[in-house]
């Protein structure tokens, strides 16, 4: 209690010595303090008069659950007894939305979404999992341990549908044309052996009449089955089975600082290129007692090639040279679930072959195990986008209330928009369409409209809208400038969602399903220390690349300084998929925080959303195909273009950081354009790609034995030869994404180049993203200093 009690009033102290002068002990303090505990994880109470969110305004270690009436609309804590007892959020609903059932700590629930009674169908040690409606909800339809079950709602009877066994079935034992023959004299020449054989035959043919139904034995050799589906008249039971694959290597993470004192391993990954897991889908028809795997061979464009391998002609005409007598086989893919349409008559999934450059909407026969090509998108860099889905994800897919109309997201028109398929037609429709993504779909209970969240408005800003399932006017909903994220009431009369702007943190708000209509304030979660200080709004600019695109930006602007001397900074957000210049409280607070304290110390800062990031659509995400440190390093030489020719900056006091990605581009950047940046704090880095994982590497890299020119190219261990100005490098020890091995590898380089302009900041008990508020501490005083030291002389 003294503990916290000090730690309260030395942040108090710290943050009331100069609440204009920001230092980096300041901002990287726990953020309950320097910002305040915001808001997340809204879900609805199933009668629509209570929303839920995790909340924690006392700054206790962890968030708390809390709830607000929508008549009241004033927050109060949730005691743990009614938490335990609420309901999953998630989970499957009657066709008339009138029954749910839902998963939680591991049994299978039913309630009475016009009651609210809970009943407790499963009370048992071992997990039941993924429940759902049978087609005519009278049943409840779930797995334990990948074993299908049913559960009759009226009289309680629990049936199991599936049986598979890891193995392969023995085969009966074959009798010798010799021993067939011994057999039938010894029958034929001993009347009583003949007997008692007949009599042990009749026998054995009464005790299996007398056995019970049960399901079949179905051996999956050593596959493992996945998520099987019962459909909805219940004639057939579709599955998939994966195969891990075998002999692929895995990293090593050791971790020095441990409870035991000695080095302990870490779990790690595999790194891009090993063996992926394969893929298999199955039906089981139930009448005819026989499973049957879907083949892929017809599928249209399945055996297509990529484009790059062009790159390696004369390599490629010798492998086809000694494969030319071995038997072509079809792309490898991954199997989404099936989707049915509530009448059983229509089902479809979603096949994408496993180098991520094919998605296949399909429907699929059960009776014939037969795939028709519904909606193909092909893309040469990778799929991906909104609303696309990811693996085995199916994206946003389903079917309207005529059970033949399917609807899904597709980027074939440069963005992610909302399309319609009529399975009985063929007709397709586009229902959005121009120059921003659809970010979310949800279908009304009623299907006769979409809710849609979209960046129309700007690409800075996401609002919710009502729009026809014919299509047309979309109907805007939320007012508010910058993100809301909204979670529609289940009676969809009110909406309850996080909104926050690029100086304001997230808070919870809670308005009637109208337009125009405005929204109440739930949450107040800033600290003091927070409001204390002007936070800045940053510009959003907008300049051109070197291609003639155009380049959006968040300016932070010194307005000190002399013209033509000022320093500046410009920070690289990571994750590469992501978007940073935005409207909303940026997931990176800590380093908008930092922003404002350069600013607030002479410089001025500039945040780019460059090629790869995320809400702008499908071109901006694959323009870093094969070439990472291609347009997303020339995006930010040409923002210092900006920088020089707009704001007054010294052409040689330009530095350079970020995180991951950034990390890497800060790297590339000092490495390969050593005249443009004089400084760079490259965290927690990939030196080398062909040390990533493989799901996010591959797509842009394409594996690195067969497109060994692109990481070649793309990493910046073969480029350290270049550094010249001053270069920080700060990795997590324990970081189990972005291994510190890389870390360790470039120092090796860098020593071996004799280069002396460097230096290597460990932290011993953090992963990627930092947890101990000394480490974000040391990290940035590091950086700060680095800048301070090279950038002001």
């Amino acid at each position: 209690m003294k503990k916290t009690l000090l730690t309260l009033l030395t942040t108090a102290l710290i943050f009331s010595i100069k609440a204009q002068s920001l230092s980096v002990e300041q901002i990287m303090q726990d953020p309950k303090f320097t910002i305040g505990a915001l808001p997340s994880n809204i879900f609805w109470s199933e009668d629509s008069k209570t929303i839920y969110f995790n909340w924690n305004p006392d700054k206790n270690k962890a968030d708390s659950l809390y709830g607000a009436s929508v008549t009241e609309k004033k927050p109060f804590k949730v005691s743990p007894q009614t938490r335990r007892a609420l309901p999953s959020n998630s989970g499957s609903y009657s066709a008339d939305f009138s029954k749910k059932v839902y998963a939680k700590n591991g049994d299978i629930y039913l309630m009475d979404c016009r009651t609210m009674t809970i009943r407790q169908i499963t009370n048992t040690v071992e997990s039941e999992s993924n429940p759902t409606f049978n087609g005519k909800d009278d049943k409840i339809i779930f797995t334990k341990g990948n074993i299908l079950f049913s559960f009759t709602i009226g009289n309680g009877e629990i049936d199991q549908l599936t049986n598979f066994q890891v193995g392969t079935k023995k085969p009966e034992p074959k009798l010798s044309e010799q021993e067939k023959w011994q057999k039938q004299d010894q029958l034929s020449l001993f009347d009583i052996l003949k007997e008692r054989s007949d009599k042990k035959k009749e026998g054995d043919k009464i005790q299996k009449a007398d056995l019970p139904k049960r399901a079949k034995e179905i051996f999956v050799e050593d596959k493992t089955v996945l998520e099987p589906q019962l459909s909805p008249d219940e004639k057939y039971i579709t599955y998939r089975l994966t195969k891990s694959a075998t002999g692929t290597k895995s990293a090593i993470v050791p971790s020095y600082v441990t409870e035991s004192g000695f080095t302990e391993d870490l779990p790690a990954r595999t790194k891009v290129g090993a063996a992926q897991t394969s893929s298999e889908f199955w039906v089981y028809d139930i009448k005819k007692d026989t499973s049957l795997q879907v083949l892929t061979k017809e599928i249209d464009g399945i055996f297509d090639e990529p484009d790059y391998l062009k790159d390696y002609l004369k390599k490629l005409l010798v492998v086809k040279k000694d494969t030319a007598k071995k038997k072509i086989e079809p792309r490898k893919v991954i199997f989404s679930n099936l989707i049915w349409s509530e009448d059983g008559k229509y089902c479809v999934l979603v096949v994408k072959s496993q180098d991520n450059k094919d998605r296949w909407i399909m429907s699929l026969d059960p009776t014939t195990r037969k795939l028709q090509t519904i909606d193909r998108q092909r893309d040469e860099a990778w799929i991906g986008g909104p609303g696309i889905g990811f693996g085995g994800n199916v994206g946003t897919l389903g079917f309207l209330a005529d059970n033949q109309t399917l609807y899904f997201q597709s980027e074939v028109d440069g963005f992610s928009h909302l399309y319609t398929f009529n399975l009985a037609t063929s007709v397709r429709k586009q229902l959005t369409k121009g120059k921003f993504e659809v970010q979310s779909v949800q279908l009304s209970r009623d299907k006769q409209n979409f809710y849609l969240t979209t960046n129309e408005v700007h690409f800075g800003e996401q609002h919710f809208y009502r729009m026809a399932v014919s299509g047309g006017i979309r109907t805007r909903l939320t007012k508010m400038t910058g993100s809301n994220q909204v979670i529609l009431s289940p009676d969809e009369t009110k909406l309850a969602y996080l909104n926050s702007f690029s100086n304001r943190p997230w808070e919870v708000f809670l308005q009637e399903n109208e337009v125009n209509n405005p929204p109440s304030q739930i949450t107040k979660s800033q600290s003091r220390q927070f409001k204390e200080y002007k936070w800045r709004e940053p510009e959003i600019i907008t300049f051109k690349a070197e291609d003639g695109e155009d380049i959006h930006a968040r300016l932070y602007e010194s307005k000190t300084g002399e013209q033509g001397k000022k320093p500046a900074v410009i920070f690289v957000h990571g994750a590469g998929y992501l978007q940073n210049v935005h409207k909303w409280w940026s997931q990176y607070f800590r380093e908008y925080m930092f922003h404002n304290m350069l600013v607030d110390n002479g410089y001025t800062v500039l945040d780019i959303d460059y090629r790869g990031s995320a809400g702008y659509g499908r071109d901006w995400r694959t323009g870093i195909y094969r070439f990472m440190g291609g347009k997303d390093l020339s995006d930010h030489v040409d923002g210092t273009k900006y920088l020089i020719e707009n704001q007054g900056i010294d052409a040689k006091k330009i530095g350079i950081y970020g995180g991951s990605y950034g990390g890497f581009i800060t790297l590339m950047a000092m490495f390969t354009k050593p005249d443009v940046f004089a400084a760079g704090a490259a965290l927690r880095p990939v030196t080398d790609w062909a040390a990533y994982n493989h799901p996010y590497t591959a797509n842009i890299l394409n594996e690195p034995q067969t497109d060994s020119i692109a990481y070649r190219k793309s990493s910046p261990i073969y480029y350290a030869e270049g550094l010249k100005g001053n270069l920080l490098i700060c990795h997590g020890m324990v970081d189990v994404n972005v291994h510190y091995q890389d870390a360790v590898r470039l120092s090796q380089r860098l020593i071996e180049l004799r280069k002396g302009n460097w230096e290597l900041a460990s932290y011993p008990m953090e992963d990627h993203g930092f947890i101990e508020p000394t480490s974000w501490m040391d990290e940035y005083k590091r950086i700060f200093k680095l800048f301070e030291s090279t950038l002001r002389k």
